[in-house]
């Protein structure tokens, strides 16, 4: 029986919003002082549970604001559920918000290492991998220029390269194969394939139902911040689409 990598177990993650129409920071302050801000809760994410076997992948789709970045930050560990808990028992590489462990400063040769580093990667590896990066990564020169001149494309060629280098236990992808032309999210989806083939367990975020449809296996439909419907792909995708 194949292990399960992924638990997630009763998940609720509320946000206190304030409710005020402030409009400047001094308001701000002195209606605060005063004790009169006013808040409401926000729920994200309302009582999820599911799990992912070793080496599934499982697609999260509903609409802008259903939970779905929020469930893959909980997961990754960046947020901390208000209730409910998230257990991964591998290695969890995210690939959320592009460039978020990048430097805008340094280059793409001093990216590399900044940012294999934050995921754990030793410099000595880092070294061996480098030239492999920059290949998959097809910045060339580019790689020696700060990446403050980079477009959002060649940041997520960079950011891609590195995260995917080595077969992580646990891929967590938003959005990841939209970004960048044509054939490098062609080249992009084959590697994610690769990682999938060689028994990694991917958690995939898109709002492209056909690519959903093609990467995963299982998906799961939020919908408010709760599950709407989890189950096969086809099934799922074609009730979301309205088609089912």
């Amino acid at each position: 029986m194949s292990k399960t990598m992924i638990e997630v177990s009763d998940v609720s993650m509320q946000f206190q919003m304030n409710s005020d129409r402030i409009m400047s920071l001094k308001e701000f302050v002195t209606t605060a002082l005063r004790g009169k801000l006013n808040y409401e809760r926000f729920t994200a994410l309302d009582h999820v549970s599911f799990t992912v076997k070793k080496g599934e992948t499982l697609g999260l789709i509903g609409r802008n604001g259903a939970g779905k970045s929020t469930m893959l930050k909980v997961i990754s560990g960046i947020l901390k559920p208000t209730q409910g808990s998230v257990i991964c028992r591998g290695n969890v590489v995210p690939m959320l918000e592009l460039g978020s462990g990048f430097d805008m400063d340094l280059t793409g040769r001093e990216n590399i290492f900044l940012n294999g580093a934050i995921l754990g990667y030793s410099e000595e590896f880092l070294d061996t991998k480098y030239d492999e990066i920059v290949e998959f990564s097809e910045l060339g020169a580019f790689i020696e220029t700060p990446i403050r001149n980079y477009s959002s494309g060649m940041l997520a060629r960079l950011a891609f390269s590195i995260a995917t280098v080595v077969k992580p236990e646990i891929l967590i992808v938003d959005e990841i194969l939209s970004v960048g032309d044509a054939q490098f999210q062609e080249k992009s989806k084959k590697r994610m394939l690769e990682l999938m083939g060689g028994g990694t367990t991917v958690l995939f975020v898109s709002h492209s139902i056909k690519q959903v449809q093609e990467m995963c296996s299982h998906v799961i439909w939020l919908e408010n911040g709760g599950v709407k419907m989890q189950g096969n792909a086809c099934e799922v995708c074609a009730a979301y689409d309205g088609t089912g």
